[in-house]
């Protein structure tokens, strides 16, 4: 990794574009962002893979935008919680989506792997629970279907 360390604070949420959504009716992205790299809070390299799901509204996400996005967040230092949140955050407030979910699967650190989630839906998040498809779900795979 190379290049100047930054605190989370410095995560430039300008660098993501959208273009129009050429669609009318409903319809959903699914993007995977499978090279998510970041400093965790001891400076050292984490890797993960992101799962983006996605329902436009007026905006749909311009790919090359969120791939220099990502690329930006190689020097970053933060913990992978605070990471997701900022994530979720930047992209709900760029492109004002209908529904977004983020799943972040972190790789192995000692043993250990996590799985975070995100879904715009939930409403502790401040949705209306409409969609439902993650409701009742007791079956929590690892495995996420694209």
């Amino acid at each position: 990794m190379s290049g100047k360390k930054k605190p989370y604070e410095q995560i430039d949420k300008s660098l993501l574009k959208s273009i129009p959504n050429p669609g009318t009716g409903a319809y959903e992205i699914k993007i995977k962002i499978p090279e998510f790299t970041f400093l965790g809070v001891s400076e050292q390299p984490d890797f993960a893979t992101i799962y983006l799901t996605f329902y436009p509204d007026k905006k749909v996400i311009e790919l090359k935008s969120v791939k220099e996005y990502v690329y930006k967040l190689r020097n970053i230092i933060v913990s992978y919680e605070r990471l997701i949140n900022i994530f979720y955050d930047h992209l709900m407030e760029v492109y004002k989506p209908d529904r977004m979910r983020v799943v972040m699967i972190c790789n192995p650190r000692g043993g250990i792997s996590s799985k975070l989630t995100i879904d715009s839906d939930w409403k502790a998040r401040g949705g209306k629970e409409k969609y439902k498809d993650w409701f009742g779900n007791t079956e929590d795979t690892w495995e996420v279907l694209m």
